[in-house]
């Protein structure tokens, strides 16, 4: 079983030491004690991250699709062919880019500094142990 400190948690959840001290001592994930130390077991910080994404979802009125993994951004570049067109998304600490067809670049109104949700779903995800 997988331990993380409320440090090591807060960083994966990309918010600082006291907020995630916070959501603990408010019952939104439960810790224990290892000595001195505040712990979280991996699967309760895994399904806490999940209920988060889920209310960020939620909050966002986001339409329901089958591409679970949407990644909410900024677009910071557009490259236009005659037919194709690349678009890059940062979102978060990600950048996303996607090629698509010019025409729909156009008809989304993909531009620089556009707020856009790149979705990505894909048969072949390679994941790496941190």
């Amino acid at each position: 079983m997988q331990l993380y400190t409320i440090g090591e948690a807060a960083q994966l959840l990309r918010v600082s030491t006291d907020t995630a001290r916070r959501w603990a001592d408010a019952g939104r994930f439960p810790t224990r004690r290892d000595g001195t130390r505040r712990m979280v077991e991996g699967a309760h910080l895994a399904a806490f991250c999940a209920e988060l994404a889920r209310e960020a979802a939620e909050d966002a009125g986001e339409a329901s699709t089958s591409a679970r993994n949407a990644l909410s951004g900024i677009v910071t570049a557009v490259t236009l062919g005659e037919v194709a067109a690349q678009v890059e998304i940062q979102a978060g600490p990600h950048r996303v880019v996607s090629l698509l067809t010019r025409e729909a670049v156009e008809e989304l109104g993909l531009a620089v500094g556009v707020r856009a949700v790149a979705r990505v779903k894909s048969t072949s995800v390679h994941i790496d142990v941190d």
